[in-house]
């Protein structure tokens, strides 16, 4: 039996460490500042309530970049750059394959690299409308400041030749320069057991040009995991994820979760893989195969998981599904691609119930507009005569269907549907209540908000969210109410503008400053000097 206790304390320390590490605090290394993808950046002291208002605060000034910025930005501080000094770092990936270093505080380019050989162009949309004119980078790096002699990001880029061959690479770049480390870069290849889709003899081929690296990138026990998505529904697709040894580039293992199926990615609209102490990867499926036949143990008997609430152990090395949960009407879902794979999942701290019991919880919702609340421990699985086997559902909590991933602070959780009002609900006694908290008077337009927080410790809670559109829209609100917006940039007419929307982007912020990505590069939010 799990020491409930000891198991806290580990993963309490896990996620402080991933979130705000006592030697670099300001640190944003990872897609929504941690593994458990909370969302909350703890050590924000310049930003409170009552300075983010449009007198003293706005936009400080733009950053072009060469193409989309699909990718969260990410920050590194006190950062040697060669010949130029030390400097607070923010890194840009774009969809043109390129990634830059740039002087948080200026805006100035420090070092920029291409992820394309010789004769290579970025991939083309793969006729698709989800990421256009081009494909590069689409999901979030990974830093590891203490891989390589001054720490390295982790990118993965796709990209094409005169041929039309198609190539998915992880490029490990020395972050004081951008060259590459460790022999890299390498090509992502793979094979797995099945006769699923794409299928040849039975073993899935991974083929470059059918998948697109959207989720951000999970960096766990040094291993940098991949999940796999497709363009569109353009078949033949399966679900892959894969790991690779961050010194040596190895393939270290490799999951295909749809494999004797089809379909089945990891969209999630951005969001990383989420990651708990004890070595476990938690994700939602998106729509695909799910063989509802199951094995004694309650698995699928054919291993396919579309559609799913994932759990994933990387125990010695290898990936293997440890645990899942799959809705009631999962096929009439798969069938009208109301998929839960959609939106992104998050893992909870651990939260005491009404009886005392520690409970580890992890929340999802997607296109069904339903807040899937499961117990880590037991995830749940499928019956097709009861719908109730997880720990808690609220049917209907959202206004919209989910297309981003909610925040967590303060005991409150934070969804952005499309067209809905962003949402607060509450806990109490681990349990959510199923009436918002509070909302913001605004609605999100699709794809709806992925919520960042802003807060020192349980103080000045401050919730980010950008509205998507020809002008694109930041928001802050008080944490404790979301009916009191704080400022948005709009309200100081054109002063704050920064360009057009970009549809995934999540919100970023790092010492008294907020990164915005869009179309065309991204936008700095700050006190305004006077």
């Amino acid at each position: 039996m799990r020491d409930f206790h000891r198991t806290l304390l580990a993963w309490t320390a896990a996620t402080l460490a991933l979130a705000c590490p006592v030697a670099r605090a300001q640190n944003v290394l990872t897609y929504h500042n941690n593994n458990a993808r909370t969302g909350e950046y703890l050590r924000e002291t310049i930003l409170t309530p009552s300075n983010v208002n449009e007198s003293t605060f706005g936009k400080l000034f733009f950053i072009p970049v060469d193409g989309k910025v699909d990718a969260e930005p990410l920050y590194l501080a006190h950062v040697s750059i060669p010949e130029r000094g030390e400097h607070n770092v923010l890194f840009v990936a774009t969809e043109n394959d390129s990634v830059y270093a740039l002087d948080a505080d200026s805006g100035a380019e420090l070092w920029r690299v291409s992820m394309l050989k010789s004769g290579e162009t970025p991939s083309d949309s793969r006729h698709c409308s989800q990421v256009i004119p081009v494909i590069g980078v689409t999901s979030t790096p990974v830093i590891d400041p203490d891989s390589g002699p001054h720490g390295t990001i982790y990118v993965v880029a796709m990209s094409k030749n005169a041929e039309d061959d198609y190539f998915q690479r992880l490029h490990p770049l020395d972050v004081t320069t951008g060259q590459e480390e460790f022999g890299g870069p390498v090509e992502v290849t793979g094979e797995y057991p099945g006769n699923g889709a794409g299928s040849r003899n039975g073993r899935q081929i991974f083929d470059p040009k059918q998948y697109e690296e959207r989720a951000g990138l999970l960096l766990l026990n040094h291993v940098v995991y991949t999940a796999w998505a497709s363009h569109c529904d353009i078949d033949p697709y399966t679900g892959w994820i894969m790991g690779y040894n961050e010194h040596t580039l190895r393939q270290t293992s490799v999951l295909d979760f749809t494999p004797n199926g089809s379909e089945g990615s990891v969209w999630q609209s951005g969001a990383g893989m989420d990651a708990d102490s004890d070595g476990n990867i938690y994700f939602l499926a998106a729509n695909g195969t799910f063989d509802t036949a199951l094995n004694a143990a309650g698995f699928p008997v054919r291993s396919d998981f579309g559609n799913a609430f994932m759990k994933v152990s990387t125990a010695g090395g290898d990936l293997k599904v440890a645990d899942y949960f799959a809705m009631f009407n999962v096929v009439h879902e798969n069938d009208t691609d109301e998929d839960l794979g959609s939106g992104g999942a998050l893992l909870l701290p651990a939260m005491k119930d009404a009886s005392g019991r520690v409970q580890y919880l992890a929340v999802g919702a997607g296109k069904d507009r339903n807040v899937y609340l499961v117990n880590r421990l037991n995830i749940g699985k499928f019956n097709p005569r009861n719908n109730d086997a997880i720990y808690q559902e609220l049917y209907h909590a959202l206004g919209g269907r989910e297309f981003a991933m909610p925040a967590y602070f303060n005991g409150q959780l934070y969804y952005g549907a499309v067209n809905d009002h962003l949402r607060a609900f509450r806990f109490i006694n681990a349990r959510l209540l199923p009436a918002p908290a509070s909302e913001s008077a605004e609605r999100f337009v699709y794809p709806g908000a992925t919520p960042s927080i802003s807060a020192a410790g349980p103080s000045n809670g401050i919730v980010w969210a950008t509205e998507n559109g020809d002008t694109a829209v930041l928001h802050a609100y008080d944490a404790a109410n979301l009916a009191r917006e704080l400022y948005n940039s709009n309200q100081a007419g054109s002063r704050d503008h920064f360009g057009v929307g970009n549809k995934f982007i999540t919100p970023m912020i790092a010492q008294g400053k907020v990164y915005v990505g869009t179309t065309t590069g991204v936008g700095v939010f700050g006190l305004l000097r006077r």
